[in-house]
């Protein structure tokens, strides 16, 4: 066995579902087909964002944003996961652990901030379509976008930091798929009370304040879109708003039920289910969602398949 010292590991077992070691395979596959979709899906978005000039509105850059974040969310987890689904090493080392949640927790929480930041740049350009591009301008967007980003650091940084700290006395054993904050706070051989709650205030206001903005803002967006006169404009309004929405409930519904309840209160495989939705199946359903629900989207993917195949005939 290797080295430990009296308070961190040197490496540690991620435990995932090995005590239904039959769904190693299937898991593995499954995990694999779907991080691939999240990697085409995503990198067609930014690529379609960039490239095709109609694409160049406000909401196509936060779009973009949530694209690149989700890239590096799935990215942060699922090769990890695959290494470890793959054979019989289940290990990560420590320093590893240590990165893998800082990232993931960095990456989590600007998502919950630029979700709601997505439900500000809807509300004005369905509430206030004439002022829009004087109001989001190149300029804001960029401050809103880094805002998230430095906010979900922030947050990163306190967290991680703190659970970091708590001495292990040797525990190895982490009993998730990767490194999450809940699960190392767990393995703590002290009172580890502080944390928790430090956990579950912190994820409370990052959450529920995104949230909140979120239904304000669709509040005053669902009173504007019945006040559109033409049946045309009031169903592109619709999709355009409901894809959003739809995002959003995949990613805060597991989110919720994992960090603003008391530790211990649920089954642990349940946890690791969610957990697994929001950070791999979410990420890769977002593409498809944007893209089945926004005729602008499907029709620069056109344009950009139609002049790729132009190219390789010239």
């Amino acid at each position: 066995m290797k080295h430990m010292n009296e308070s961190f590991p040197e490496d540690f077992i991620l435990m995932g579902f090995t005590k239904y070691p039959w769904l190693d395979v299937p898991l593995f596959f499954a995990l694999l087909t779907s991080y691939m979709f999240t990697l085409l899906g995503n990198i067609a978005i930014i690529l379609v964002s960039q490239l095709d000039s109609q694409l160049q509105s406000p909401m196509y850059f936060f779009l973009t944003s949530l694209s690149f974040l989700d890239l590096c969310f799935t990215t942060t987890t699922v090769p990890q996961m695959l290494f470890n689904l793959g054979g019989p090493n289940k290990n990560i080392t420590y320093i590893g652990c240590m990165t893998q949640a800082y990232v993931f927790h960095w990456l989590g929480c600007t998502e919950c901030v630029l979700l709601g930041t997505m439900a500000l740049d809807r509300y004005v350009a369905v509430c206030k379509p004439l002022r829009y591009p004087v109001i989001m301008n190149h300029k804001l967007c960029w401050q809103l976008s880094s805002t998230a980003w430095l906010i979900g650091l922030a947050n990163s940084l306190l967290q991680s930091t703190l659970t970091v700290q708590l001495p292990l006395c040797g525990n190895q054993e982490l009993d998730h798929f990767f490194c999450e904050l809940p699960g190392l706070i767990k393995m703590a051989c002290v009172d580890a009370t502080v944390n928790e709650l430090t956990l579950a205030v912190v994820a409370t206001c990052l959450i529920m304040g995104p949230l909140s903005m979120i239904l304000v803002s669709y509040s005053y967006i669902a009173q504007a879109v019945f006040q559109i006169p033409s049946a045309d404009g009031r169903l592109k309004a619709f999709n355009t708003c409901s894809s959003h929405l739809l995002v959003v409930s995949l990613f805060y519904g597991p989110g919720i039920y994992i960090y603003m309840q008391p530790s211990g209160d649920s089954p642990q495989d349940l946890i690791k289910i969610l957990t697994l939705f929001y950070c791999v199946i979410t990420p890769m359903a977002n593409p498809f969602i944007y893209t089945l629900r926004n005729k602008d989207v499907k029709g620069a993917l056109r344009r950009l398949l139609r002049q790729a195949i132009l190219s390789k005939r010239i």
